[in-house]
C-alpha cells in the first residue's frame, strides 16, 4: 500500500532531485521515495508509544535532557562497533548491535527532542555551540 502526498521544494533541491534521476534513469518519485525510506531509520513499537515530549510536564522533560543509555547497554554497544570494525562481528553479534544500535538512535532522538522542549519552554537555555 502507498500514501500520495503533495510537497513543496525549494528549487535547488528538486532541480538536484531532477539532475539526479535523470543520470540514474530513473522517475524523481521514485528517487524520493528510495531517499525518504533509506534516511528515516525506522521505530520500535515501543518507541512509537511513547509520549508525545511537548505533553510531558516540565520535571518529566528536564529528566529525559539527561537520557542516556544504559551503562550494560554502553559497554555492550561498543564492544559490538570495536568487534565489526575489526571485522570479526558474527551474525548473531550483527543482529544484537543493530538492535542497540536502534535504542542508541531512538534515546538520542528523544533526548533532543526534550532538549528542544526545555528550551522552548525556558526551563533552561539554549546549549552553546
Amino acid at each position: 500500500m502507498s500514501t500520495q502526498i503533495t510537497i513543496t521544494l525549494p528549487d535547488e533541491v528538486y532541480q538536484r532531485v531532477e539532475r539526479f534521476a535523470r543520470l540514474a534513469n530513473r522517475d524523481i518519485a521514485s528517487v524520493l521515495a528510495e531517499t525518504i525510506q533509506l534516511s528515516i531509520p525506522a521505530i520500535s513499537p515501543e518507541a512509537a508509544a511513547l509520549e508525545p515530549i511537548s505533553t510531558l510536564s516540565d520535571e518529566q522533560v528536564i529528566a529525559l535532557t539527561q537520557l542516556q543509555m544504559e551503562p550494560e547497554q554502553d559497554a555492550r554497544l561498543s564492544d559490538l562497533l570495536d568487534r565489526q570494525q575489526s571485522g570479526i562481528l558474527t551474525e548473531t553479534e550483527c543482529k544484537e548491535l543493530q538492535t542497540l544500535m536502534q535504542i542508541y538512535q531512538e534515546g538520542l532522538l528523544r533526548k533532543a527532542t526534550a532538549l528542544s522542549e526545555a528550551v522552548k519552554r525556558g526551563l533552561m537555555e539554549p546549549l552553546s555551540s
